[in-house]
């Protein structure tokens, strides 16, 4: 008997290059990145910046580092950084804001991965010897371990203001900014214009293989080009890389619709399972499962994993599954029929 076709709900970074942007990256005119002679990468880099209505854009390895970087440049001495608990730049990287920018951090416990202005104005530090200075706010868009959930420019602006107001610099981990985008519509100039700096991935619901890119003034991103090179970021011939880009941004937002809709099929068939306690709200392309005692999440992973279906544990008892590109509605539909019959 024949294993059942695998479906790889794990992450939107598992994506593979479609045959056209192969092709497409085939083609593309290259140069040394380092000297600033990369024409595709100018050419993505030019564009990005110009779509969130500011001076200059950096392409970087990945989010991660377009992150620390923007920490780095963002904070100071003793300084410190505000974001919520679940934000990618405390859970996933490495400490890295400890380890590269020397900052301190304050965690704010917001609501499915975000919180509000009146939250971020009470978690300032007052000017006292013993507390580090209040200089950075990270705002996550769309909330990973939130499930996919969004913030608008309403619920932005007022942060912005306290940002502004208190001298604070306000930054986007914008890794999903475009699946929220397609949700509600906002352009990404009006986002930009909230920010000092913003930060976007390629190689999650857009499909590119490699890459983010740092959002910001011409004086922070000449800075952050130093950032990167001393972090090992600067590459060559990257307009290979950089064509990936610039055909995902030309191509696949608008698709990420097609994704949404496979997460809620996803998650309806979840919601059957007896040992499922609840689904985070499903508003983009992650699905979040709350399971009872009686289960673990790596013992639902096991059990997906033998029915073919790839996911991930996020918790002890909090499983995820992410739809993308390479998951068509054939195959949704499949892997929801194979988690109803675990169900029965």
């Amino acid at each position: 008997m024949n294993p059942p076709m695998t479906i790889n709900l794990m992450s939107d970074t598992v994506t593979k290059p479609t045959p056209d942007m192969l092709r497409y990256m085939m083609e593309a005119e290259v140069g040394d990145d380092v000297f600033g002679e990369d024409p595709t990468a100018n050419q993505l880099q030019e564009k990005v910046a110009a779509m969130f209505n500011h001076e200059a854009a950096l392409f970087c390895p990945s989010g991660t580092m377009t992150n620390q970087i923007a920490i780095q440049l963002h904070t100071g001495d003793l300084g410190q950084l505000i974001c919520e608990q679940t934000s990618h730049v405390y859970q996933y990287e490495t400490g890295g804001y400890a380890y590269n920018a020397r900052t301190a951090i304050k965690l704010i416990q917001g609501e499915n991965g975000k919180i509000t202005a009146k939250q971020v104005s009470e978690s300032l530090s007052p000017t006292y010897d013993w507390l580090p200075e209040s200089q950075l706010v990270v705002i996550e868009n769309t909330c990973n371990k939130g499930g996919g959930v969004f913030y608008t420019l309403d619920e932005i602006e007022p942060i912005h203001k306290v940002c502004r107001d208190a001298g604070l610099s306000l930054h986007l981990d914008g890794a999903r900014l475009f699946n929220a985008l397609i949700e509600t519509a906002e352009q990404t100039q009006e986002w930009g214009d909230m920010f000092d700096s913003v930060s976007i991935c390629l190689s999650k619901g857009l499909g590119a293989p490699v890459g983010s890119l740092l959002i910001g003034s011409s004086e922070f991103i000449a800075r952050a080009r130093r950032y990167r090179k001393v972090m090992g970021g600067g590459m060559r011939q990257v307009g290979i890389l950089a064509a990936a880009g610039i055909y995902a941004l030309n191509h696949h937002v608008e698709r990420l619709k097609e994704d949404h809709h496979h997460a809620r099929l996803l998650a309806d068939a979840l919601m059957k399972h007896p040992e499922v306690l609840n689904i985070r709200p499903v508003q983009t392309n992650i699905v979040l499962a709350e399971l009872s005692n009686a289960l673990t999440a790596a013992e639902m992973v096991d059990l997906l994993k033998k029915q073919g279906i790839l996911a991930v544990a996020m918790d002890t008892h909090l499983l995820r599954l992410v739809t993308h590109l390479d998951v068509t509605e054939e195959m949704t539909n499949i892997a929801a029929e194979r988690i109803r019959k675990l169900a029965d």
